[in-house]
């Protein structure tokens, strides 16, 4: 099979790379970058992308597939599918299954059945069995079986001597730990504490239950000298902490999600249920220093946190309705609406934070833009306007706050493992 890509520019920071020109792949190989004759465009699928953008395959590193346990939720196919469609060639999936990925079993499950789709999925494993917080998992096993980190994601690690264990056995294999940061003593609220959650009666959980953790979490990587990533920080203190961590040189980096940077604790005035999530949304300081975090380097990454659940789970009363959103399918344009287009961010900084990072700090090699190289790629229109319809949505959940919500800036097609997704469509290259 062969494909050729016209008047494409080819954009990777990774490489310091970004020039127009035109690509061939042959048999998912990237055959030739520069100007394609004819001759070589015969029998090839052609795609004209003038004043499009080809960047390396964007990475996720925070979904949840519920598979196994919750496949009315999601599955690992139906998650790639909506990763595919966000522009995502890869994944990391979080261990909060049922059963939880704390057995060699559970990854090799979830290996085998991404095995065949474009998108690459790569299990995290459990930091304790079962994610209880009695004892660690077994991490060495977990470890050979190809996790890429470890997490009792959805919940905290729950005391600082199993934390400790767990980065200094983390640390063993270069891996992070990845921190849900909520002390569960001061949690159990549906929004954040404040003003609003006042006004609207709302049972509330304050920003410093967070910070605790993520304060704990520094000394301790600190201490251990191990890797410890902070999941969709939320705060203007905890972004404050991390970047005084880093100053120091501790190994910690941090994540922060686009309904964290878009959306205040105000959207919960609707009482919409698609509102609630955990870490709740905060208020328009803790935005703003999010901002920062991301525009300095604070922030590493910018991932979904997507987190299925269905429509009954959703409509129930406020204060028992799960929390947790979709985001693969609008996470790229509320990146670019937000960020590049407010200019916030640039071009680079967001394929750094959306591409590059996410693999480093898992280990993974990234994408490279180069004659030889399999394709691993992502088609990006940064001026596509667009609108958000949750019916669309290849994932089998549709819990979104931002449906009918105008973005600008949409991935138009990926391309991995042989395989092209482009108008709705999977087929082979």
């Amino acid at each position: 099979m062969k494909i050729v890509i016209k008047n494409i520019t080819l954009f990777n920071p990774y490489q310091n790379l970004n020039k127009k020109a035109d690509l061939l792949i042959i048999d998912g190989t990237i055959t030739k970058i520069g100007s394609i004759s004819a001759g070589e465009s015969e029998g090839a699928r052609v795609f004209e992308f003038d004043n499009k953008i080809c960047t390396p395959g964007l990475f996720d590193m925070h979904v949840h597939l519920r598979e196994p346990g919750r496949e009315d939720e999601e599955t690992v196919i139906t998650g790639s599918n909506s990763a595919a469609a966000g522009g995502f060639t890869g994944i990391a999936c979080m261990p909060n299954t049922t059963p939880a990925i704390d057995s060699a079993e559970v990854v090799n499950f979830i290996k085998q059945k991404a095995k065949l789709h474009l998108v690459d999925v790569f299990p995290v494993g459990a930091a304790s069995c079962g994610r209880k917080g009695e004892s660690l998992s077994p991490m060495a096993e977990l470890f050979e079986a190809g996790v890429v980190g470890f997490s009792d994601d959805g919940s905290v690690i729950k005391s600082a001597k199993l934390l400790r264990f767990a980065l200094e056995y983390a640390g063993m294999y270069n891996l992070p730990v990845i921190e849900h940061c909520e002390d569960e003593s001061l949690a159990g609220g549906a929004m954040n504490e404040g003003f609003t959650s006042t006004f609207l009666g709302l049972p509330a959980m304050p920003s410093v239950a967070e910070d605790l953790i993520v304060m704990r979490d520094i000394i301790l990587s600190e201490y251990t000298g191990s890797k410890i990533h902070i999941a969709h920080i939320s705060t203007k203190n905890a972004v404050e902490m991390v970047r005084l961590a880093k100053q120091k040189g501790i190994k910690v980096t941090s994540e922060v999600t686009p309904h964290h940077f878009t959306l205040t604790e105000e959207a919960l005035k609707s009482y919409d249920t698609n509102t609630k999530m955990n870490p709740p949304l905060r208020t328009k300081d803790d935005v703003e220093a999010i901002l920062e975090g991301l525009k300095d380097g604070t922030i590493d990454i910018i991932a979904s946190d997507h987190a299925p659940h269905s429509i009954e789970e959703k409509e129930m009363e406020f204060v028992d309705a799960p929390n947790g959103i979709v985001g693969l399918e609008t996470e790229l344009g509320l990146a670019l609406s937000e960020l590049l287009h407010k200019k916030v961010l640039s071009l680079e900084q967001i394929i750094e934070k959306m591409a590059i990072n996410p693999r480093k700090i898992l280990n993974l090699p990234v994408p490279q833009i180069r004659e030889g190289e399999l394709a691993n790629l992502t088609f990006i229109d940064p001026d596509q306007i667009w609108t958000v319809d949750v019916k669309s949505f290849k994932s089998k959940s549709k819990n979104s706050p931002f449906d009918k919500r105008l973005l600008t800036g949409k991935a138009l097609a990926v391309i991995n493992k042989k395989q092209m997704y482009f108008e709705d469509k999977f087929f082979d290259i």
